[in-house]
């Protein structure tokens, strides 16, 4: 059974930081396209950040770029976003995701396989 395990979420200040893990289970992500999502209260479903297990670029949200970096370490097959500067317009539910379109996209249809989300707090 596949299944992506997400973790990490918290509550924290303005400025602070936060690392989300997340882990594949039941299958290798070593040939996937892999995604972190977020959805805030009232709003669309939107991506963070993105890449190809098998490629060498990452690609990110405007509004995240120079603050969050996403990771993958192949042998735990997970992987990170790490989230520096953290803003209050970056609270939401952070969601990390799986599909097998290439080139990746922050789009949800080409991702097959979802994590149940952890929720991220920033306040003022």
């Amino acid at each position: 059974q596949v299944q992506l395990v997400e973790s990490g979420g918290g509550s924290v200040q303005a400025g602070g930081s936060l690392r989300l893990p997340c882990t594949a289970f039941g299958w290798n992500i070593g040939h996937a396209t892999m995604a972190w999502f977020r959805q805030a209260p009232g709003k669309e479903r939107e991506g963070v950040s993105w890449f190809s297990w098998s490629g060498s670029t990452n690609y990110y949200a405007d509004s995240v770029k120079g603050r969050f970096t996403i990771s993958r370490d192949n042998a735990k097959n997970t992987m990170y976003l790490q989230m520096n500067s953290l803003k209050p317009e970056d609270t939401a539910m952070y969601y990390c995701a799986a599909g097998f379109t290439f080139p990746p996209r922050p789009v949800i249809a080409d991702y097959n396989y979802w994590g149940q989300g952890t929720r991220v707090t920033v306040s003022s």
